[in-house]
């Protein structure tokens, strides 16, 4: 029987979830978009005021994937959930995993009085489409993502 395990990331994964990040770039055809470093991370996630958590999944004892998140405040909804990255690696994909980070995410925006979440995925990501709409959420349309880099 396989052993499963979600656990908190800590410090000592920030090179971890650094490879990740980098295998989540090239699987959304963006690998040179990647430009955080190390010490954003620690510090992101672990400094003196942390604006990002994230779990880490293992399967019999192998880091299978990751799921980042931070929280924002709407003014028309209060405090909502972003889900940054939730990503599987290749080779542990369809065996529930991505489901599991998921719902492990949706409990954690519920036990800290989050009022929904938000996430983004790319148009021609089907099978990951295809995945959220089982949890019936609401795809927007009728708004364009908007970036300044400083």
């Amino acid at each position: 029987m396989d052993q499963i395990e979600i656990k908190k990331a800590q410090i000592g994964d920030v090179p971890a979830i650094m490879d990740l990040v980098k295998e989540l770039a090239i699987f959304e055809k963006a690998p040179d978009e990647v430009s955080s470093t190390k010490d954003d991370f620690i510090l992101g996630g672990f400094g003196d005021k942390p604006i990002f958590e994230s779990n880490l999944i293992y399967l019999n004892g192998e880091l299978a994937g990751f799921s980042l998140w931070y929280f924002r405040f709407s003014t028309w909804k209060g405090k909502r959930f972003y889900l940054e990255d939730l990503y599987i690696k290749e080779e542990f994909r369809s065996k529930g995993l991505g489901k599991m980070l998921l719902d492990e995410a949706i409990e954690e925006a519920k036990r800290t009085k989050c009022t929904g979440m938000m996430w983004q995925v790319l148009d021609w990501n089907e099978p990951a489409i295809q995945f959220y709409n089982r949890y019936g959420v609401k795809m927007d349309a009728g708004w364009l993502n908007v970036h300044l880099d400083l």
